[in-house]
C-alpha cells in the first residue's frame, strides 16, 4: 500500500514538472518573469506618481486607457504579422522598442521635479502609450509561439507554470518597485525596469523558435475575417473570453488601489506595493495547485464559480477599511481569477490550429489583455461618478450578474469538461 502511494506521488510530481525538462521553456520562463516584473513594477509606480501629481482617481483610469488604445489599435494587425512572419523577430523588435522607451522614462524620472513641473504627467502618459504599442505586438507573437515550446500533451502543465511565473513577477515587481521608490526615487525604479527588459531580450535571443510551417498569403482583412469566423464557431472559447472580458471590465478595481491606499487605508507607496502584490500571492498559490491538480473535471462550472467568487471578493474589497483584511480579500480574488486565466488559455492553445494562432491570439489579447486597461478606465469613471468605495462594490455586483447571464445564454460553457474532451481526442 505504502509503495503504491509513493509511486503515485512520484508520478504526479513528475507530471507536474514535465514542462521544465525543455530548455526552450526554461528560457521562456526567464523572459516571462523579468518582463512581468518590469512592466507591473513600472505600472504601479506610474499610477502612484499620476495620483501624487493630480490627486484625481479619474486620471488613474486614463492611464489604463492610454495603454489600451494603442494595444487595441495594433492588436489585429499584430496577429496577422504573427501568422505571416517569424514570431521571434516580432518579439525582439517589440522588446527593443520597450527598452528604448524605458531609457527615455528613466532619464525623465531622474529629473522628475523639472519635467513634471513643466509638462505635468504627460511624460508618464506618453511612456504608457509606448508600452501599449509594444504589448499589442508582444501579446500576439508570444501567445502564438508558446504552444510550440513543448509537446502538446505537456501544454496544460506549461500553461500552469507560465501563469505561476506571471504571478511571481506580479508579486515581486510591485514590492521591489515600492521599496526602491520609497528609499530612492522613480529614476532608480525605471533603471531597474530597463535592466529587466534587457534580460528578457537576451533570453528571447537564445530561445529557439522554428519558423511557421505555413505561408499566409491572404490580405489583412480576409485573414482577420477568417480568424473571427474561426473564433465564432468555437462557442466554448468565445464564451470563456466574453466572461473574462466583462468580469474584468466591470469588476477589476485594482487600478484604484493608490487612491484607496491614500484615502481609505492611509498607507505609503512601499506598503501599497505589497498590497498590489496580494492578488498575485493568491494567484501563485492557485496556479501551483493547478499544476499538480489540473482543472479537467467540471471545468466550465469551476470557471463560472470562480468568476462569481471574484465578483464577491471585489464587493468585500470595496467595503473593507482594514489593511490586513483587504490583503486577504485581494489574495482570494487572485486565486479565483487564476482559474479563469488557466482554463481559458488551455482552451485557446489546445483548440486553435497553428496557422490561426496569431490571429486568434490577437483577438483574445484585445478582448482580454486590453480589458484590464479599459476596466481601469471604467473603474476611474465610476469612482468619479460615485464614491470610491461604492464604485468598487457596484463593479463586483455587475461581475456576479455577468456570471448568471453567461450561465443562461452559453449553456455549452457550463457543460464543458476538459477530461472528456481529452479522452475523446485520444480515442
Amino acid at each position: 500500500m505504502e509503495i503504491g502511494f509513493f509511486c503515485n506521488m512520484n508520478l504526479v510530481t513528475h507530471k507536474a514538472f514535465a514542462a521544465w525538462r525543455y530548455a526552450n521553456f526554461r528560457l521562456y520562463m526567464v523572459a516571462r518573469l523579468t518582463l512581468t516584473m518590469g512592466i507591473i513594477m513600472q505600472s504601479v509606480i506610474t499610477g502612484w506618481m499620476v495620483y501624487l501629481y493630480t490627486k484625481d482617481a479619474f486620471m488613474l483610469g486614463l492611464t489604463g486607457l492610454a495603454e489600451a488604445i494603442p494595444a487595441i489599435a495594433v492588436g489585429l494587425y499584430a496577429g496577422y504579422l504573427a501568422d505571416k512572419y517569424h514570431r521571434k523577430k516580432i518579439i525582439l523588435t517589440s522588446l527593443l522598442f520597450l527598452i528604448l522607451s524605458s531609457v527615455c522614462i528613466t532619464y525623465i524620472n531622474f529629473h522628475e521635479h523639472y519635467y513634471y513641473t513643466k509638462f505635468g504627467v504627460v511624460p508618464l502618459f506618453a511612456f504608457t502609450f509606448c508600452v501599449g504599442i509594444s504589448r499589442g505586438f508582444l501579446a500576439s507573437a508570444t501567445n502564438a509561439m508558446s504552444a510550440g515550446l513543448v509537446p502538446l500533451e505537456v501544454l496544460p502543465n506549461m500553461i500552469s507554470w507560465n501563469t505561476t511565473a506571471w504571478y511571481i513577477g506580479a508579486i515581486a515587481g510591485p514590492a521591489i518597485g515600492g521599496i526602491v521608490y520609497n528609499n530612492y526615487n522613480a529614476g532608480y525604479v525605471s533603471l531597474l525596469y530597463t535592466l529587466l527588459m534587457v534580460i528578457a531580450f537576451v533570453s528571447y535571443v537564445f530561445l529557439k523558435i522554428p519558423a511557421a510551417s505555413h505561408t499566409l498569403t491572404q490580405s489583412w482583412f480576409l485573414s482577420f475575417k477568417e480568424g473571427v469566423v474561426y473564433l465564432k464557431q468555437n462557442k466554448i472559447l468565445l464564451g470563456a473570453i466574453t466572461l473574462d472580458l466583462l468580469a474584468v471590465m466591470f469588476g477589476d478595481a485594482i487600478v484604484l488601489l493608490p487612491a484607496f491606499a491614500a484615502t481609505v487605508l492611509n498607507i505609503d507607496a512601499a506598503t501599497t506595493g505589497w498590497l498590489r502584490a496580494a492578488p498575485a500571492v493568491g494567484s501563485i498559490v492557485m496556479a501551483t495547485w493547478l499544476a499538480f491538480h489540473p482543472p479537467v473535471n467540471n471545468t466550465g462550472r469551476k470557471l463560472l464559480f470562480s468568476v462569481a467568487c471574484f465578483g464577491f471578493a471585489m464587493i468585500a474589497f470595496g467595503l473593507s477599511h482594514s489593511f490586513m483584511l483587504t490583503y486577504i480579500i485581494l489574495a482570494l480574488a487572485g486565486m479565483f481569477d487564476t482559474v479563469s486565466v488557466i482554463v481559458r488559455n488551455i482552451i485557446l492553445q489546445t483548440t486553435t490550429h497553428d496557422s490561426m494562432r496569431g490571429r486568434v491570439a490577437s483577438i483574445n489579447s484585445i478582448f482580454i489583455g486590453s480589458s484590464n486597461e479599459i476596466g481601469a478606465f471604467v473603474a476611474g469613471s465610476m469612482a468619479k461618478m460615485f464614491t470610491l468605495q461604492a464604485s468598487v462594490v457596484l463593479g463586483g455586483c455587475i461581475t456576479v450578474f455577468v456570471v448568471l447571464l453567461m450561465w443562461r445564454i452559453v449553456p455549452e460553457l457550463k457543460k464543458y469538461n476538459q477530461l472528456e474532451k481529452s479522452q475523446n481526442v485520444s480515442e
